[in-house]
């Protein structure tokens, strides 16, 4: 068997295994869609990366109105956080390790003040090894990690926020 043979069953095995996954109703398991039509988001810090997830989340299914009380749904932030402490250093002083964490207190509640979500926190930690040899990769490992932690609080929160009936 030539390698352009072999490369041609490669493909049809391939595109029969793509076929098979379509045809027997794979689909990659998405969140529920909340039961109400348009929720406001009060209480985030100017140009939070955690709001922006949120809404990208939240748009599909979800109008995001400016004014609560056109809301069907408030979610009502009281701390929208980054933090980043040390963890490790050397005899030397220099920083070994850090751990950063992606704080969020918030509850939701409707227009006429009857609780939906109690006021709860959502905290994810993670620790970063540091080292001065590798400080730009260091940055952008940072970055990625405090990327990965608000995209899994934002699961948790449109996790709760389907659960609510308004």
């Amino acid at each position: 068997m030539s390698s352009s043979d072999r490369r041609r069953a490669l493909l049809a095995f391939a595109a029969l295994g793509t076929l098979a996954l379509g045809g027997c109703g794979f689909e990659l398991r998405r969140p529920q869609k909340p039961s109400f039509e348009r929720i406001a988001l009060v209480g985030f810090k100017p140009r939070s990366p955690l709001a922006a997830a949120l809404r990208r989340a939240l748009e599909p299914d979800v109008r995001i109105v400016d004014v609560p009380a056109a809301a069907q749904v408030i979610l009502q932030v009281t701390e929208d956080k980054r933090e980043k402490s040390v963890v490790a250093s050397t005899s030397a002083a220099q920083v070994r390790e850090f751990e950063i964490r992606v704080r969020l207190h918030f509850s939701a509640h409707t227009p006429d003040g009857r609780e939906l979500i109690p006021p709860i926190e959502l905290l994810r930690e993670e620790d970063l090894n540091y080292s001065e040899n590798a400080a730009l990769a260091k940055q952008f490992e940072e970055a990625e990690l405090y990327r990965d932690m608000e995209n899994d609080i934002v699961i948790q929160v449109m996790r709760r926020l389907a659960a609510i009936r308004p």
